[in-house]
């Protein structure tokens, strides 16, 4: 296998894990509780974590510019705070819980476009060491 396709698939993967201890390992009852409520430090804190986490990634594929590094945890700090948050508006004004259909789409919805994040950093990392 090439060895950027190597270093592909290892950043995806340490940005998969990174994602689940972020999101389910670190969240605690102040960040999803409050997510749904915009400009709340719950969520800022939550999006906060994920920022600080990404950078691990880098150490797989290589160090980039401060620039690049800066523009990727604004990206995914603005992203990964308002699907949350709509995650949570849709949930909420639907009165959906873990018993719900609906639930388990929005959630599966806002874990494919946190995914899909994802892709885009790898993708620009991967640009800018071309």
């Amino acid at each position: 296998m090439p060895k950027l396709a190597m270093l592909v698939l290892a950043a995806v993967a340490v940005l998969m894990a990174k994602h689940t201890v972020a999101d389910f390992y670190l969240q605690n009852a102040y960040q999803y509780l409050n997510k749904g409520t915009y400009g709340h430090p719950g969520g800022f804190v939550h999006s906060a974590i994920h920022v600080a986490l990404t950078p691990f990634v880098y150490l797989v594929l290589a160090p980039t510019s401060l620039a690049l590094a800066a523009s990727i945890a604004l990206g995914e700090f603005v992203v990964h705070y308002h699907t949350d948050w709509v995650k949570e508006q849709v949930t909420h004004r639907n009165g959906w819980t873990a018993h719900d259909r609906g639930f388990w789409c929005a959630l599966g919805t806002d874990q494919l476009v946190h995914g899909l994040t994802y892709l885009v950093i790898v993708g620009a990392l991967i640009a800018a060491t071309a």
